[in-house]
């Protein structure tokens, strides 16, 4: 038992020198021919039969390189891992680009979100922050609109800013359209419950210029040309643009920005409940200034020729982890022909899947998005392009895929690994139970919003409702959820109380505890069957035994998990074992 026992470990460290030394043909066909010559003598079915092992032998070093990390394919190769030197210098400078692309779109936000807070300063009359704008009588609304008109035609003498008129985007060539739209017919008669609409909307519009407008005329002539159709008004909108400049990108050394402001005071009257809330919409355009001038400042180039490089490093990212992909695919070929004509056995999906490694798909989504992203950034610093939001989606994905990525790379030390394996491990199981837990929270969704919809904020569309919902799984304003119902009806109040009492209650003490439990379970699972490895060497079973427990272990998982395959024990086998 002893000289077995020796023979085994013997010949698994002759294998593993193998494996790991530095022979430049490592992992192809030229092995084959590496021993001592064949005899002669050697005809008929033992020839075959030695072609057939060697070839088995070829197509196992094959996989055993394939599924090497970097580390250990440059002791078995000496092949520098220029791809994850190029994925670490990927990282920082997407990284880089990232902060630079942030601070400059935070500008850019910021000055949008500081003159729209303006214009419904200047423009809303008692407009108070975070809180509804609405008016209740005849008197309010006309007061509103000669407010809106009054301060928009003072606007160069009472604003902070520096703004300007844009004529010619209004009604007949005008800077600022009012119009109001209303029914074509509409008689409406609560006395005797009657009335007789026309549902076609017909629109009126009249057009104001500042330059042929003085305040008092506005004032004057308001009531003259235009009368509000109360009893069938539906809205009334005032449209006018402004120009303004953003000059604090200066301090990022860019060049300042011209901006469009197309603003829409708008009054809804659609529900006819005697309460019209009145809104301001503002959307920004961003274009090149003319003719821009900044003392001081020459043309710089800098970000253009850094977002340049960063598009040629993902490139070669991409490249790089294509060709891996393209080998795998090869391989995987090779690997079911093999199984098919030399033992007559198919290969399950899960195994071939083996074979596409995922973290090169994600990396090359991450690339394509920083390509796209950086040519889109590099079209706003020339100021061809103003789309700040769909260049910081890009980028901002592309940034979290990469540092996702590096999840892979900490897998190639023992001590980090641990992450990895529980979450392959893991994850057939949430996936599922996740599932089914979508259903029943389909359900309260749905519920809720048709229920409680009417009573509560919160619930008003099934959005709000999703989102009041899981806040309440993790703990947050369960209190002001409550408290929120006690302005409703008897039934619907006690409805609320048992919807809300039922989905906590299960949603945290058994939904959620669940969840968790899965993931600690296979967590547990991987550590003790860890341990029993390791005693079954501490008490002398040696490799051969080690293996055999290994294979049962493969086996036991199997049966807890379908998903589960070979290429698990790799993970496996480099846990660090415990020294006593």
């Amino acid at each position: 038992m002893a000289s077995s026992s020796y023979t085994c470990i013997q010949d698994s460290a002759t294998e593993k020198d193998r494996l790991l030394s530095s022979v430049s043909g490592y992992g192809s066909q030229d092995l084959l021919g590496s021993g001592s010559s064949r005899p002669p003598s050697l005809v008929g079915s033992k020839l075959f039969q030695q072609e057939e092992e060697g070839e088995e032998e070829a197509l196992r070093r094959k996989l055993k390189y394939f599924f090497m990390s970097p580390c250990d394919k440059y002791h078995a190769k000496g092949r520098k891992p220029f791809k994850l030197g190029l994925q670490l210098l990927k990282i920082i400078i997407v990284t880089v680009q990232l902060v630079m692309f942030g601070l400059s779109n935070q500008m850019v936000v910021t000055f949008q979100e500081e003159n729209t807070a303006a214009f419904k300063h200047l423009f809303l009359k008692g407009y108070k922050d975070k809180s509804p704008h609405a008016v209740h009588t005849q008197k309010e609304m006309y007061s509103h609109i000669n407010f809106a008109i009054k301060q928009y035609l003072a606007l160069p003498q009472i604003s902070l800013g520096r703004y300007a008129y844009v004529p010619g985007v209004g009604v007949n060539g005008s800077a600022l359209s009012l119009c109001q739209r209303y029914f074509r017919r509409g008689t409406i008669d609560p006395v005797n419950d009657t009335f007789d609409i026309d549902p076609h909307v017909v629109t009126d519009c009249i057009g104001l210029d500042p330059l042929t407008y003085s305040t008092a005329a506005g004032n004057s002539e308001f009531h003259k040309n235009f009368t509000l159709l109360f009893h069938k008004l539906i809205n009334v909108t005032i449209d006018f643009q402004l120009k303004a400049i953003n000059i604090q990108t200066i301090i990022n050394n860019e060049i300042p920005d011209c901006y469009t402001f197309a603003i829409t005071i708008v009054m809804d009257n659609r529900a006819h409940s005697g309460k019209v809330t009145i809104s301001l919409q503002n959307r920004a355009s961003i274009k090149e200034c003319k003719d821009p001038n900044v003392t001081g400042r020459a043309e710089n180039y800098a970000q253009e020729f850094f977002d340049v490089l960063v598009a040629i490093v993902c490139v070669l990212s991409l490249l790089l982890c294509g060709r891996s992909i393209l080998r795998g695919v090869l391989l995987q070929h090779e690997y079911v022909q093999f199984f098919k004509h030399k033992l007559g056995r198919s290969v399950s999906w899960g195994d071939r899947m083996e074979f596409i490694n995922g973290w090169y798909i994600l990396l090359i989504v991450s690339d394509m998005f920083t390509i796209i992203g950086s040519f889109i950034k590099i079209g706003i610093e020339s100021k061809n392009l103003s789309s700040y939001d769909v260049c910081g989606i890009l980028l901002g994905t592309s940034t979290l895929l990469v540092w996702v990525g590096v999840i892979r790379y900490l897998s190639f030390f023992q001590k980090y690994n641990i992450l990895i394996v529980t979450l392959r491990a893991a994850f057939p199981n949430v996936i599922r139970f996740c599932c089914c837990a979508a259903a029943i929270y389909l359900g309260y969704c749905f519920c809720g919003w048709i229920v409680l919809g009417p009573y509560h904020a919160k619930f008003r569309s099934l959005s709000m409702v999703s989102e009041c919902l899981f806040s309440l799984i993790n703990g947050d304003d369960m209190f002001v959820t409550f408290a929120e119902m006690e302005h409703s009806g008897t039934l619907v109040w006690t409805f609320s109380q048992i919807y809300l009492y039922t989905f906590i209650s299960l949603f945290i003490y058994m939904v959620l505890s669940l969840f968790i439990a899965l993931i600690t379970g296979a967590y547990d699972t991987i550590m003790v069957q860890m341990l029993l490895c390791f005693f079954i060497i501490l008490l002398g079973g040696g490799l051969s035994a080690f293996s055999n427990h290994m294979n049962k272990v493969t086996e036991m998982l199997k049966s807890k998990t379908k998903n589960f395959s070979h290429q698990h024990l790799l993970y496996f086998a480099n846990f660090p074992m415990p020294i006593y």
